[in-house]
Parts: C-alpha cells; sequence; structure tokens
C-alpha cells in the first residue's frame, strides 16, 4: 500500500438554481372549469337566444343613434423670418440628436405653429364660432361655457412635429356645417393673426399711420391760412407781384415826367385854357393818380385799393414777411407729409412680409361618408356583451341555487333585496306595465264578482228565495 492518498472525485448530478420547477395545477379548479363550462352548454340555447336578441338590440340602438360628419382642413407651416432660419440651421448643425431637435423649441423659432394651435383653441375664436353658428341651440346648451366644451369635444386640431402642418377636424351631424365650421376657424385665424401681430413693422406702421394724421391736420390747416391771407390781400405771389408792380412804377414816372416836361413847353406856347394844355393836364394828373396808387402813398389810397387787384408797394414789405413765412410753413408740412407717406407704404409692405400668412393645404369640403357609429361593430359589442351578462347571470343562479338556505350570508342578501325592491316600488313613480297589470288585476276582480253574483241568483232561484235585482 502505497503512502499516497488518491482522492476520487465521483460525479454527481448539478441542479441549475435557475432549472424551471414543474407547475402544479389544482385539480379542483379544472373540476370547477369543467362544471362551469357544461353549466353553459346545457343552457346553450338560452345563450343563443341572447346572442341574437343582443344582436339584434344593439343594431336597433346604433341605428337609431345620430350621424356624425367630420370635415379637414389642413394648413401649411407658417414661414419663419431668415434670421430665425439661419440660426436655427446653425444650432441644429452644431447640437446633433435631441438637442438640436430642441434648439428651435428654446429660440422659440419652431413657436409660430404653437401660437396658430393656441389662437384656434382661444376663447376668442370659440365664440366667434358659438355665435356665428348658433352651436347653443344645436348642442342644447344653457350656458356659455357648457357650449365651449361641447366645442372643444367636437374639435380636434393637432400640429404635425416633423412637418409642421395643422390639422383641424370639426365634428358634427351636419356635414355642410362641419365643412362651414372647418373653415370658419381658418378664417378667424387669419383674421386674428392679422390682427396680433406684434412685429417691429407693424409697431412701425401704426406710429407712421398716427403721424400722418397729425401732419395732414397740420398741413391743411397752414395751406387754409395761406390760402387766406392770399385771397384777402391779393398776394398772389409777392416776389412776382413786387417786382411786376416796381417795373409798373418805373414806367408810369417815366411817363409822368416825360408828360410833365411836354406840359412845360407847352406852356410857353399855350394858356391854360387851351384844350391841348387841358389834355396834357389831365393826362398828369391821371399819371401820377396811378403813381400814387402803385405806391400807396395816403391812408385814403390805400383804403380805396384795398379792394384793388394787388396790394400797394408799401404793402408789399410786410405781407412779404407773413406771406414768406406762411409759404415756408406750407411748403414744410407739405415735405414731411410726403416723405412720411413714402416711409408709411414701406412700411405695410415689410409688415406684410413679417406677418405670418395662413396658408391652406386643403380645404374643409363636405364629407360625404359618415364617421360614426359603427353600427357593425355596435352590433357585435351589444351581441357579446348580453351573451357574456346571460352567462353570468347563469353561473350567478346555478350556484346561489346551491348555497344552504339557512346560510346567515344568502338570507341576509335575500333581506336586503327585497328591502332595495320595496324601497324602488314605493319611490318610484306607476309605469305603464303596472298600470295595466293593475287594470287587467281589477278587470279580473269584476269579473269574479259578477260571476259569483250571477251562481248566487242561481241558487236562489232553484231555492224560490227573491232577490234583489242589480
Amino acid at each position: 500500500m502505497s503512502g499516497s492518498i488518491e482522492r476520487v472525485s465521483s460525479p454527481l448530478p448539478t441542479v441549475s438554481r435557475y432549472a424551471s420547477t414543474p407547475v402544479r395545477r389544482d385539480p379542483r379548479a379544472r373540476e370547477k372549469r369543467i362544471a362551469r363550462t357544461r353549466i353553459l352548454w346545457e343552457h346553450r340555447r338560452t345563450l343563443l337566444y341572447a346572442l341574437i336578441l343582443g344582436g339584434l338590440l344593439s343594431g336597433l340602438i346604433a341605428f337609431l343613434l345620430p350621424k356624425s360628419y367630420e370635415a379637414t382642413a389642413k394648413l401649411m407651416p407658417p414661414e419663419q423670418s431668415s434670421n430665425s432660419a439661419a440660426l436655427l440651421a446653425a444650432m441644429s448643425a452644431r447640437g446633433a440628436g435631441m438637442l438640436g431637435g430642441l434648439a428651435g423649441d428654446l429660440l422659440g423659432v419652431k413657436g409660430s405653429g404653437a401660437v396658430f394651435v393656441e389662437i384656434l383653441q382661444s376663447r376668442t375664436v370659440a365664440d366667434r364660432l358659438i355665435d356665428q353658428f348658433r352651436l347653443a341651440h344645436d348642442y342644447r346648451t344653457s350656458k356659455i361655457e357648457y357650449t365651449r366644451k361641447e366645442l372643444e369635444r367636437h374639435t380636434k386640431i393637432i400640429e404635425d412635429r416633423k412637418s409642421g402642418v395643422l390639422t383641424i377636424t370639426v365634428t358634427d351631424r351636419n356635414p355642410d356645417q362641419a365643412a362651414a365650421m372647418a373653415q370658419a376657424y381658418v378664417a378667424e385665424l387669419d383674421r386674428l393673426v392679422s390682427q396680433l401681430s406684434t412685429s417691429s413693422a407693424r409697431r412701425e406702421r401704426i406710429f407712421l399711420e398716427e403721424r400722418l394724421k397729425t401732419v395732414k391736420s397740420e398741413l391743411d390747416n397752414a395751406a387754409m391760412q395761406f390760402s387766406e391771407f392770399a385771397s384777402k390781400n391779393t398776394a398772389i405771389d409777392i416776389p412776382a407781384q413786387g417786382k411786376a408792380m416796381v417795373e409798373a412804377a418805373a414806367v408810369l414816372q417815366g411817363q409822368l415826367i416825360a408828360a410833365e416836361a411836354q406840359a412845360s413847353g407847352m406852356e410857353k406856347i399855350y394858356t391854360q385854357n387851351n384844350v391841348r394844355m387841358q389834355a396834357m393836364n389831365a393826362r398828369i394828373a391821371e399819371l401820377r393818380a396811378q403813381l400814387q396808387k402803385l405806391g400807396g402813398g395816403n391812408t385814403a389810397d390805400e383804403i380805396k385799393n384795398e379792394n384793388g387787384l394787388y396790394p400797394s408797394i408799401r404793402k408789399l414789405p410786410m405781407l412779404g414777411v407773413t406771406y414768406a413765412d406762411l409759404f415756408r410753413r406750407t411748403k414744410i408740412e407739405e415735405t414731411v407729409f410726403e416723405l412720411l407717406t413714402q416711409q408709411y407704404e414701406l412700411a405695410k409692405v415689410q409688415e406684410a412680409k413679417e406677418i405670418p400668412s395662413v396658408k391652406v393645404l386643403d380645404a374643409a369640403v363636405v364629407p360625404t361618408v359618415k364617421t360614426s357609429p359603427h353600427r357593425v361593430l355596435l352590433t357585435q359589442l351589444g351581441a357579446v356583451l348580453i351573451t357574456l351578462l346571460t352567462a353570468g347571470w347563469i353561473l350567478f343562479r346555478k350556484h346561489w341555487g346551491e348555497i344552504d338556505p339557512t346560510d346567515a350570508g344568502k338570507i341576509l342578501a335575500e333581506e336586503m333585496a327585497h328591502s332595495v325592491v320595496d324601497t324602488a316600488r314605493r319611490l318610484a313613480p306607476a309605469t305603464a306595465s303596472a298600470a295595466v297589470r293593475n287594470a287587467v288585476a281589477r278587470t279580473r276582480t269584476r269579473r269574479d264578482a259578477e260571476s259569483s253574483s250571477a251562481a248566487s241568483a242561481e241558487k236562489s232561484d232553484v231555492a224560490g228565495i227573491p232577490h234583489a235585482s242589480s
């Protein structure tokens, strides 16, 4: 025997800790399922009748339900400004994955579509549609809050996050009204977007519009003052009038000097009583009068010349100052008005570019196919539901019959059921069937009373006993 000890390891079967253990099924549960199946099989005719009756009743209810139609309008996503688009593109290029996708939302670039959805779901739009289509009468609501909720329930507004397309779906019993309401949503969105736009171009346009009104009023006032001054003083063009009057005065002055020189020569030849001398003196007097009239020599001549065709030379410098001031004010107002008008037109064009435009991709059309109710599905569901309820009632009745009548729980349940039924009979009004049953019971009672009275009369006749006639 050697001194070394050999260790022999015998192979033992190892059982994995994750090995699945066989599931033990309870034979009692299997027997219960078989018993229930047998009970239902025995009542298969009842279940078949329940299936048929449930299908008929569900089909009748489905056909009595009102039809509903859906009208859909699709809107293109609003256009973004160039700066926002460039910023979004840069952020999308820098941030990959979810960060790049959220860049637009964080910066407000993709907010126009969400704003459109909020506008469509606003109380202002809802109230205008309620008033336009008289939805309180159609929905049979007494308060405006309930009408808004019904309109919200009949309206579905969805924005596609990928494409940005807005879908407006309106459900109504009248297909024409459904299409009209969908189009009304689009029209109200376009109106409110134009009305509530807060862009810089719109603010500039509003400012220029108010400024134009003020400048136009000032221009009209300056023009009115200028025209009144010109009409009162016959001042059409003071510089031109002054030049013309000075030239006319110089001509008259020359003619007067020539006439006076000629008169001095004639005095040496003719006396003052001579006809030619008198004519020359008259001509000299007329030239002096005209020259005095042009120059405005004295106050009397100026008063006479107030209704003339032109002012005097002496008044021209004073009129010229006022004329120049009024003319300058008028020209300034005209220039300002022209510049503001140009800026106003440019602001209107810029505002039209910046306002998000509502572009219709698919206009709402009148639907021709109903969307609800699904009559075949409702009929099938109703038939299956009534069949299941009948099967449950059969099993419950079988189980209830197997319970011992002396069981305390069964006695308590029967007492509670009888109490509930009695209370319902006392509180509930008499139905038509109860009235019919009462009428039938009264008829039977009267008939039994008549038959009993007739039998007693026959017996009294046989016995010879007189009886009172009815």
